[in-house]
């Protein structure tokens, strides 16, 4: 889907990582320059399958629980990335199922599928690369931190100018 006036939407997945939220905004930016919609796909899957059949109910969160703890993702990772005013070019949408089938599936008719990484590629980032039929970008993690180096050499040598996140 697309916006009036604009070509293919820009998908990006998100799991309220750091790297997600550096995918976030990259495909946020690519969608100002494109003039492009981006679609904020958070993809999550109930919890019941991966919990022991003999564990007491008590134990097992409700599926209604767990629909509005993602819910809380999308909206806490598009709030942080876009602020308190979000674009009318920016959609979120949470779905629910296997984010390695979901994710591509969503892209099929976008212009890109935009997803975070940490260090390697993960099972999920792979299934998207192996299975997309629109182009797949990563985004790598903002690293922690950053030193800028500032002086001449000779000139009592290279000194810290700053420290700060990248």
């Amino acid at each position: 889907m697309s916006v009036p006036g604009t070509g293919p939407a820009i998908v990006v997945g998100v799991d309220g990582s750091p790297a997600s939220a550096a995918a976030l905004r990259w495909a946020a930016e690519q969608g100002r320059v494109l003039r492009a919609e981006v679609v904020v796909v958070h993809v999550w899957e109930p919890s019941g399958p991966r919990v022991a059949p003999y564990a007491p109910a008590a134990a097992r969160p409700a599926a209604d629980d767990e629909r509005i703890a993602a819910a809380r993702v999308l909206a806490e990772t598009v709030r942080g990335v876009m602020g308190p005013h979000v674009a009318r070019t920016v959609r979120a949408e949470l779905i629910e199922g296997p984010p390695a089938r979901v994710l591509p599936r969503r892209a099929r008719d976008a212009a890109l599928l935009v997803l975070g990484h940490a260090t390697a590629t993960g099972p999920v980032s792979r299934a998207c690369l192996r299975h997309a039929t629109v182009p797949v970008v990563t985004v790598p993690a903002p690293t922690a931190t950053v030193t800028r180096l500032t002086g001449l050499p000779g000139r009592g040598g290279p000194r810290r100018a700053e420290r700060g996140g990248a």
